[in-house]
């Protein structure tokens, strides 16, 4: 029961209909007994400012921040903790005897899962498709966990390059072109691939990514932090082909948990937030 006493928390995003952040969060504090409730809230992003502001005012205990306010909120924020700051983007605010600390969860959203599932990433080979906001996150996750070669697999090269350079004296990375034969030579190397393009995304879920399955490392653990399918078109390719696979739900939860953590100092159970996603994704097909 909401009362006087409940605390606020919320999302904030442009457009943020399609959130399900309010599913898995409000999931993991009824089960932890915590009295707060999380909502999404639409803010356009020439009303971002006043909206901070008022959430401050408001007296929330903070918020998640999506697309496309990550980068710009950083401006309004009086401190951004050194893992934001190295992604370059906060994804979750706490506020705090009136000011604002910026965090970003998306590392340990993506690291988590794969450690769980007994997958360190020290001296791996990771190959990534995709050069957008999650794979900045990502590459800095595997740096921080010491991946030997990081190699990007690309649409737009120019734009891969970009990324790739931005990193370039932290670790051994590089860019090509998915199509390019250079990048395929990487794939008989990888101990692990990451999907980050929204290919195979619901509703589009008969579209991959390019990949020649038979030049791919037998070995290699297989990942796509798309959770809408549960399974896309590139994990049951994968899976058929005997990879052990893994979606983005997990990514999800262990990022919105991390966020909760900086928001109430409990550690929530990661495992009702899958459960309640999967279940709401199951009634709303």
């Amino acid at each position: 029961m909401y009362t006087g006493k409940t605390k606020n928390l919320g999302v904030i995003g442009y457009p943020i209909k399609h959130s399900l952040s309010p599913v898995i969060q409000n999931a993991a504090l009824s089960a932890s007994g915590l009295d707060y409730a999380y909502i999404a809230m639409p803010i356009a992003p020439e009303d971002l400012k006043t909206a901070v502001f008022g959430l401050k005012a408001a007296n929330f205990s903070g918020f998640n921040v999506t697309i496309p306010h990550k980068v710009t909120i950083m401006q309004y924020l009086d401190e951004i903790d050194d893992t934001a700051k190295f992604i370059g983007a906060v994804n979750t605010v706490k506020i705090e005897n009136g000011r604002l600390y910026g965090y970003n969860t998306d590392v340990i959203g993506f690291i988590n899962p794969l450690l769980k599932e007994g997958f360190a990433l020290k001296d791996k080979t990771v190959v990534i498709f995709g050069a957008g906001g999650a794979s900045r996150a990502i590459i800095c996750g595997l740096i921080q966990q010491k991946a030997a070669h990081i190699v990007l697999g690309v649409r737009n090269q120019a734009k891969g390059e970009k990324l790739a350079a931005s990193f370039k004296d932290l670790a051994d990375i590089a860019a090509y072109d998915w199509h390019d034969e250079a990048f395929t030579a990487w794939l008989a190397k990888a101990d692990l691939l990451v999907n980050t393009t929204p290919l195979g995304m619901f509703p589009n879920v008969d579209t991959a990514v390019p990949i020649e399955w038979e030049k791919v490392n037998r070995d290699a653990f297989v990942y796509d932090i798309v959770y809408t399918p549960a399974k896309t078109r590139f994990l049951q390719e994968a899976q058929a082909r005997g990879h052990k696979i893994l979606n983005g739900e997990k990514m999800l939860a262990e990022q919105g948990a991390a966020s909760l953590r900086y928001w109430t100092g409990e550690k929530v159970d990661v495992e009702v937030m899958v459960k309640a996603l999967r279940e709401y994704l199951a009634k709303n097909k």
